[in-house]
């Protein structure tokens, strides 16, 4: 199945550090105070954006008592950025000015998150076996091998979506979002992640699920040009609708359309995108087939 379309909705993120055991709902459900986490996950919510527990790779201590934590504030739209920072008590997240964070406005951010300093791009995958056995059995052995390569730049993370496509992990700050991974291709997404690329390895349907702040259609139209053109920069690439109805013939999700996409350097690509369903894919390890949307892209002339 594609996995175009499919990146949870985002265009900004709070990682936190919370180590551990995590429960289904990570953010009240792990050693973090509940009260805290519930906050906090509801403040990126409402702006747009999403709270994701992180913790180290390896075994998971039943520590409640674990000092400090790191956080990374990530920007994914326009002009993406990273920064890291280190708190005491996780409740001074909430202090920290999140609607600038929701417009990507870096300096006000820096102003009231003391300590913070820009940071290397980090790939979070998902791990947790509470919410989704198949994110921990496959998850965890590609964090911990991949970390191995790029040392404080691995996080198992609490919950990326799409569960069907594990491992699956995102990378931040873009928000893109990568499906099916394994420890070389994570450690060759981090090797050229600095440059705002992404290795060609992971371009196309297999692995890329798109980038975050987009739409679903969006995305899919992005990752397909992305794919027939060869473009691994991150940042190149805008969508927009191109009108009509929005839906293509045979289209049964009514989630297809026109699109044009453009590169920075003046490249413009008109994509036709279908949407079918298919309800014979299982959600996850050992679960009963549910009803998903695979979308699939064509140039226009």
């Amino acid at each position: 199945m594609s996995a175009y379309g499919t990146a949870a909705l985002a265009t900004f993120f709070v990682a936190l550090e919370q180590a551990g055991p995590w429960g289904r709902d990570a953010a009240t459900e792990s050693h973090l105070p509940a009260a805290v986490g519930r906050s906090l996950s509801q403040a990126c919510a409402e702006r747009g954006g999403r709270l994701s527990l992180i913790r180290r790779p390896g075994r998971h201590a039943d520590d409640a008592h674990a000092a400090g934590h790191t956080a990374y504030l990530a920007w994914a739209g326009d002009a993406p950025w990273l920064l890291q920072l280190s708190v005491a008590d996780p409740g001074t997240l909430l202090d920290i000015d999140l609607d600038a964070l929701a417009r990507g406005d870096r300096e006000a951010v820096l102003a009231t998150a003391p300590g913070a300093a820009p940071a290397e791009p980090i790939l979070l995958v998902c791990t947790n076996g509470r919410r989704d056995v198949c994110c921990a059995v496959r998850g965890r052995p590609v964090a911990l091998e991949s970390s191995a390569a790029h040392p404080g730049r691995v996080w198992e993370a609490s919950h990326t979506g799409g569960h069907r496509f594990a491992p699956t992990g995102v990378l931040l700050p873009y928000g893109a979002t990568l499906a099916r991974l394994d420890a070389a291709t994570s450690a060759e997404v981090l090797a050229v992640a600095g440059t705002g690329h992404v290795p060609r390895s992971v371009l196309g349907p297999l692995h890329d699920r798109g980038r975050s702040p987009l739409s679903g259609p969006h995305q899919a139209a992005e990752s397909f040009v992305r794919d027939q053109a060869g473009i691994t920069d991150l940042t190149a690439l805008s969508v927009a609708d191109a009108g009509g109805t929005g839906v293509e013939d045979g289209d049964e999700d009514g989630d297809g359309g026109s699109f044009t996409v453009r590169h920075s350097d003046g490249r413009v690509w008109h994509v036709a995108l279908e949407s079918r369903a298919r309800t014979e894919l299982p959600e996850s390890c050992g679960k009963t087939p549910v009803r998903v949307v695979d979308r699939v892209g064509r140039l226009l002339d």
